[in-house]
């Protein structure tokens, strides 16, 4: 290092190390400025939702589906559906936004918005409008900051539906995360249902790190429950733990077909997708009903997990190539048409 930026180290307070010559706890108190909120509202004006949808159905839908095999299930559980609701999926891609927009009927997707972390798709001017334009995204504090709490709640006040990602961020390896219980809370507290939907195969193909799917068409299979609603009494742990049983149904039901992952699912021998376990580990056990505790509307904002207790992980790369192994065509069917 030149004497010349030594010297302007000093002058700005460091040592010749870069680090501060000041103890932390004797710099003098300043409050802290929460960054200024990205205005979204415009987003959802007449003029823009038309612009959205042109774009959405003209660009966004055809060039996703050109690259993939899209396969759509369980779309028929929408057609008594009515009102604001919220969808709920696992989430492994940057290609599930789409892939779910694409495959909803547009009596919702003219009434939905999509919630992105703050962090990542609002910490640019450019990003945040692009994906407010072309996914009318709502920004959604991951880390426990209070600055948007709310948001949620007055979009469904508003008589929108939302699309919300209850692992809180894309799975690092395909398989799926432990569920937030914001989107059980939000349910509960709004008396309004939700939709869970299951998706295979985004992971495969367009992974972390790519912004673009990969080439040969991968089959991606979109897979929806039946609306579900929050039982007399029922806590948001829960019922959150109930939402994430039945995202798990609907994932199993890819190898299973849908009578046994039923009957699986009903005799409690289901397990998390949560990745294959290191050798030697015990399978990973049947989701259970957790126990609610304490105030659940509170949990919510605390952003409480809920999860299982696993066995240690398989190594990253096998975890990595299982979730990444082509679908099968050849899978198990219904037993009856429209099950």
């Amino acid at each position: 290092m030149g004497l010349i930026s030594e010297a302007k180290l000093l002058s700005r307070g460091r040592d010749w190390r870069g680090r501060s010559r000041t103890p932390r706890s004797a710099e003098p108190w300043a409050p802290k400025h929460e960054p200024k909120e990205f205005p979204t509202a415009w987003a959802r004006t007449p003029v823009t939702g038309i612009v959205r949808t042109a774009i959405q159905r003209g660009v966004l839908k055809p060039v996703a589906w050109s690259q993939t095999r899209v396969t759509v299930e369980g779309r028929e559980y929408l057609d008594g559906l009515r009102g604001p609701a919220i969808f709920i999926a696992n989430h492994s891609s940057h290609l599930d936004t789409p892939m779910i927009l694409g495959s909803l009927p547009r009596r919702f997707t003219d009434r939905l918005a999509v919630g992105a972390a703050a962090d990542y798709f609002f910490d640019a001017r450019w990003r945040a409008f692009t994906t407010a334009l072309v996914f009318n995204t709502f920004p959604v504090e991951r880390y426990g900051s209070r600055r948007l709490r709310g948001l949620a709640g007055r979009l469904v006040d508003d008589a929108w539906s939302l699309l919300l990602f209850p692992e809180g961020t894309r799975s690092q390896d395909g398989w799926m995360n432990p569920f937030k219980v914001g989107a059980a809370a939000l349910c509960i507290s709004k008396g309004i249902p939700c939709v869970p939907i299951s998706l295979r195969g985004t992971y495969g193909a367009m992974p972390r790190g790519r912004n673009w799917p990969r080439p040969g068409r991968p089959k991606v299979v979109i897979r929806y429950g039946r609306p579900m609603r929050a039982e007399a009494g029922e806590g948001v742990r829960d019922f959150s733990f109930r939402m994430m049983s039945e995202v798990t149904r609907l994932w199993n039901e890819e190898e299973l077909g849908w009578y046994e992952a039923l009957r699986a699912s009903a005799a409690g021998q289901l397990s998390a997708p949560t990745g294959p376990k290191a050798i030697g580990a015990e399978e990973t056990p049947a989701i259970e009903a957790a126990p609610a505790t304490g105030t659940d509307i509170e949990a919510a904002a605390a952003g409480t997990d809920v999860v299982p207790a696993e066995p240690e992980d398989a190594s990253r790369w096998r975890r990595i190539w299982e979730s990444t192994r082509p679908l099968d065509d050849e899978r198990p069917r219904p037993v009856w048409p429209g099950r």
